[in-house]
């Protein structure tokens, strides 16, 4: 978001000067605001962090906020579960509790989830005593790809108003007839698996032809 706005600046600076845009810098100060409103009752002086690894696509992001809100960025493998507390390991020689995560979502813990391979064995035990994690296990169901197409119909449905901003038509293959329709239409179309990495997205005006009948007969 932050980036975006800079980018619009630099590019549009009428649109700035002439309308009363308001401004988005204070974000990171607003997001530990929001946090530390919801840290447990009785921690105030808690110790906040993001849980993400070097090699996933947020990273930078991450590493941004981080930075921003003069919080710790950490990885599974800094932290541990004691008497239903996180840790997070420093260089010190004392370790530091932690009463609120910003925590990747999909990485919850072996001890819950025995195929997991990744996370905090005991996090989501010290998560029922006194730990708040934002972005905690199911958040992510809104924000997979499948759901998109779902999204006025919801709007309707929850808030009892149509969409202000419409949706980019979606089709969803599942369905015989739009999957007919995206397979005909593939050089003018972008699909992608809503669980694979973005690696494995098809653009169409970007492929060869036995590329796109060949990735889009996988989707």
């Amino acid at each position: 978001m932050l980036e975006n706005r800079k980018m619009m600046m630099r590019l549009f600076p009428e649109l700035f000067s002439g309308h009363r845009v308001a401004p988005v810098d204070h974000y990171p100060d607003v997001l530990l605001d929001n946090l530390r409103s919801v840290a447990p009752s009785g921690h105030r002086s808690h110790r906040g962090f993001i849980d993400a690894g070097a090699h996933n696509s947020a990273y930078f992001e991450h590493a941004f906020l981080a930075q921003q809100m003069g919080i710790e960025l950490v990885e599974g493998q800094d932290l541990f579960v004691r008497d239903e507390a996180v840790f997070m390991r420093t260089t010190q020689a004392a370790a530091r509790r932690c009463d609120l995560s910003s925590h990747r979502r999909r990485f919850p813990g072996p001890l819950c989830f025995p195929e997991s391979m990744l996370g905090v064995p005991g996090l989501l035990t010290a998560y029922r005593a006194a730990v708040t994690i934002a972005n905690a296990i199911g958040t992510g169901v809104a924000d997979d790809k499948s759901i998109y197409p779902y999204v006025p119909e919801m709007i309707r449905f929850y808030l009892g108003q149509s969409p202000i901003i419409g949706n980019v038509h979606t089709w969803m293959l599942r369905r015989q007839e739009d999957k007919d329709y995206v397979l005909a239409h593939l050089p003018s179309s972008s699909s992608r698996k809503s669980t694979a990495p973005a690696l494995r997205m098809l653009i169409g005006p970007a492929a060869t032809r036995p590329k796109s009948i060949s990735s889009a007969s996988k989707s």
